[in-house]
This record gives structure tokens, sequence and C-alpha cells, in this order.
């Protein structure tokens, strides 16, 4: 993905909303969505514009645009994108181009288009792709360090941790959209001095702050995906909490991984992050010279010079006496995505070496994204030292794990001296008790 005239830090918009400081959706970033703003209306596609939607099911009905632009918008009238994604990096960029023009100051179609606009604080979101497959990989090595010495001081990596992509199938039927409650789940579990374990509500609930990767056009049964073609096969990035039920995960994970302890929810933000969009926020990717490089299959110059990314991610915890009290909720950690040990491209890669086919609306999680320093933990496992050392929030509560009521909010902006801030919106889920 090169830079084109959407790119342009200099473009504004007629929608006004979209030069606001601090806004996540000025015109370079018009991410997409799936939504409806009545109960009585289709969910379709949307994209956000300041802080209006374009409404594309009234695009298309409007006949506003032609050729490719006009196939890609039909593809969006529908209650999810996987026909969007499969139509590949130039439907998505012609659609991208088209809608950009449309959107600037000084555009002929201010006019229609503005009756295409739907206010984003009346808008319901659905999760945008029926995902087949959702992969969660282990990226962050300082987060995979710090797990590790919790249970293996003197030897926290794993010796396969330099050399391979990991991940795990994760369940795709619970993954939900931000703003849906997450149950707190019941299970297994085995105190360190217990005979035997018990069943009942987990005790020791966490997050993981990701980022959500959705695969746009697949690859056919035993052909791999070429790390320098991952670029056309990638369609955007979105915010993704890995809800994490710590008690039943150290129960059950070996030796198989994680099962119950992941599978009860997963929260993404409602607003996908085209792959075209972040081309500017692209960074130099690099490896310790003494740790082990890539396998050939896993490394390229453009890989090692536009691999990485430059977006920051910040996570919140807002508890029930902060709501009560209309108090802000409280900073726990901010971090960055340039923090991955691999790549997204490496990741595609990896998932197809063997012949692995990927499905349009496939979605992969990161895995928590840590930084190395401490404030910029990805999980209150590791904020805490794994509940040892409770975390004091901004109006003096404290949290080893998360209660009742508790609601976590993620978000995730992009920021360079050369181009605006964009961001992903919020992905919010708040706690509710077991039945």
């Amino acid at each position: 993905m090169t830079l084109n005239e959407t790119h342009d830090p200099k473009l504004t918009s007629w929608v006004n909303s979209a030069q606001q400081v601090g806004t996540d959706f000025p015109i370079q970033n018009l991410p997409l969505a799936i939504f409806r703003s009545e109960s009585t209306e289709p969910f379709r596609g949307g994209v956000a514009i300041g802080d209006q939607i374009v409404d594309l099911g009234a695009v298309a009905q409007a006949e506003l645009f032609s050729g490719e632009a006009a196939a890609a918008v039909t593809a969006c009238t529908k209650p999810s994108l996987n026909a969007f994604m499969n139509m590949g990096p130039g439907a998505w960029s012609s659609l991208r181009s088209t809608l950009s023009r449309g959107l600037r100051e000084g555009s002929s179609l201010n006019e229609k288009l503005a009756n295409c606009l739907v206010p984003q604080s009346e808008a319901e979101y659905a999760v945008p792709a029926d995902i087949g497959d959702y992969t969660d990989f282990y990226t962050s090595i300082h987060h995979a360090t710090n797990i590790g010495k919790l249970f293996r001081p003197d030897n926290p990596l794993m010796p396969n941790y330099q050399w391979v992509p990991i991940g795990y199938h994760g369940r795709s039927s619970s993954i939900q959209i931000s703003g849906v409650d997450v149950r707190r789940p019941k299970g297994q579990t085995k105190a360190p001095d217990a005979l035997t374990p018990s069943f009942g509500p987990c005790q020791r609930l966490d997050y993981e702050m990701e980022m959500g990767i959705f695969i746009g056009c697949g690859n056919e049964v035993g052909q791999p995906i070429p790390l320098d073609d991952s670029d056309n096969h990638i369609f955007g990035l979105c915010l993704l909490n890995d809800w994490s039920a710590r008690d039943i995960q150290a129960w059950e994970y070996q030796p198989l991984g994680p099962f119950l302890s992941k599978s009860f929810a997963t929260t993404i933000s409602p607003w996908i992050v085209t792959w075209e969009a972040l081309a500017p926020y692209r960074k130099e990717w690099t490896r310790p010279t003494d740790h082990p490089q890539p396998l050939p299959y896993l490394e390229s110059n453009h890989n090692r010079s536009t691999g990485a990314f430059d977006i920051e991610l910040e996570v919140l915890l807002e508890t029930k006496q902060m709501r009560r009290n209309q108090e802000p909720p409280s900073q726990l950690s901010v971090s960055n995505f340039r923090y991955s040990y691999w790549t997204v491209a490496q990741m595609v890669a990896h998932h197809t070496i063997n012949g692995c086919n990927l499905r349009p609306g496939d979605l992969f999680g990161s895995g928590t994204m840590s930084g190395p320093e401490p404030t910029e933990a990805g999980a209150l496992i590791e904020l805490t030292k794994g509940g040892k050392q409770p975390v004091t929030l901004t109006n003096g509560e404290h949290r080893t794990f998360l209660e009742d009521g508790d609601a976590v909010i993620m978000r995730g902006r992009c920021q360079h001296r050369n181009a605006p801030k964009i961001g992903f919106g919020e992905a919010v889920g708040t706690i509710l008790s077991a039945t």
C-alpha cells in the first residue's frame, strides 16, 4: 500500500466535525462499520466522517457513484462486509478515493452526500463481518516475557517463541461488538493447595489489549500467501479485547492451550480502519541483532522497511463507583502496536505456509500489546504481578482483577508528524455478574 491523494494532510471536508480537534475520523481515515439507525432497518455498511456516518445503503439507492466504486457500494449494502472484503484492493481503494473526493471541501456531491449522513450518536452497530475463523496470536515479546516470569522466572520464554509466530484457534461465535455486556464466566479452577478442582464463577477476570486484523481476499487450500503478497489480503485493523479468565486458564491450558478461559467473549470495536488508510503510519520493523532472525519465508526487505505500525493503544477502567459519582475512567496503561515482535504480514505468511486457507472476514488477534515499561502492560495480570500488587485507580479504588460492574475501555490512534491523527473509536465491555 502506497501513499495517494486520500492521505494528503491538507485535505478538509465539508463535514465540519471532521476538522474538530481530537476526532478519530478526519477525511484521511474513512473506516467502515456495519450499522443501522432504527431497529426496524436492516444492518448495512457505513463510513465514518467526523461524528457522522455515510450510509452506503443510501448512497447505493441514490446511484451517486459509477463503475468499480458503484459495485463496491452495492457490496456494502449487505449486513456484513464479507462480499466487499472479497472484492480485493482495487475495489477497496476505489471506494475510498471516490468517497474522499465526494466528502472534500468544494465537492460537487456535497448536497447529495449530505442527504446520506446519519449521526453516529443514533447508530447501533453489529460485528462487521461474518467471522468464519478466529486466530489469536501472541506477538508481544514483552507480554510473553512478563507472563513467563510469573511461572518460569529463570526461563520465561518458551524455546520456539523467537522462531514461530505463536497462535491458537479461538472461538468466533462469541466475538461481540463494542457496547455488548460481558457475563462473568464459570468454570473449573484449582487452587495451588487444593487436592481437587472446584467449580464456580471466575475470580481472576482480566482483559487483554490487542489489535484485530481482518482478512480480505483469501487463498486456496494448499496455496500459501507469500510474505510480500500479504498487503493484497489484509483488509484492515480494529481494536480487540481478548477477555481472559486467568484462574480457569491456569487449570486448563496444559497440554492444548486456552479453551473455556477465552471462548466466553471477545470484544471488538465497530470501525475497521482500512489497510490503505494506515499507509502513512507504517514504520521500519527490526529484530534485535542478538535475537534469532526470521527464517526465509518470514523475511524480506519490504517487511523490514514497512512492517511495523505506529498505533498508540490505551486501556481505561470505569468502575460502578465512578459512574455513580460521574467521575472519568482511570487510565491503566498506554502501549503501542509497534512493539509487536512479529508483523501482520508475518502472521499471514506463517498462518498459510502449511497450506491453510484464509477466507474473507477471518479475524486475527495480535496478542496482548505490552511494551517494555511497566506502565505499558496490556493486561491486569501483568500490571498487578499476577494479582500480588493491586493497582490504585484515580478515585482511590484498587483492583487486582476485574469486578462486576467494571467497564473496560480500549482506544487506539495513529499519529505521525507528516499526517493527521486518525483513530479507531472505542472497544467497550462491562462485566455482569455470573448467572
